[in-house]
């Protein structure tokens, strides 16, 4: 059974850090590329960044660029999102999602809350 599995939200204060993870099972990580999305109250959906696992390519929006490092931990099959620097316009809920080259995305996390406030 496919699952990922999101945590790390909460609330941190502007110019703070978080780390969000998403814990993937049920298949091969190396056969896809994850990727971070968030969706902020009256917002579309944006893709924050993606990893190809079976390089670790990464790619970055421009507006998390400098900030954000996506990362994996193999032993434990999961998936980080290292957050620096957070501003306000970071708060939103965060997904992790996958697919194959080449095709949608077919299995998305709960997702986890991040807000940035003072």
């Amino acid at each position: 059974q496919v699952q990922l599995v999101e945590s790390g939200g909460g609330l941190v204060q502007p110019g703070g850090s978080l780390r969000l993870s998403c814990a993937a099972s049920g298949f091969t990580l190396d056969d896809y590329f994850i990727t971070w999305f968030r969706q902020a109250p009256g917002k579309e959906r944006e893709g924050v960044s993606s990893i190809r696992l079976r390089d670790g390519s990464t790619f970055y929006a421009d507006s998390v660029k400098g900030r954000f490092t996506i990362s994996r931990d193999n032993a434990k099959n999961t998936l980080y999102l290292q957050m620096n620097s957070l501003r306000s316009d970071d708060t939103a809920v965060y997904y992790c999602a996958r697919r194959l080259w080449g095709h949608e995305y077919d299995y998305w996390g709960q997702g986890t809350q991040v807000t940035v406030s003072s």
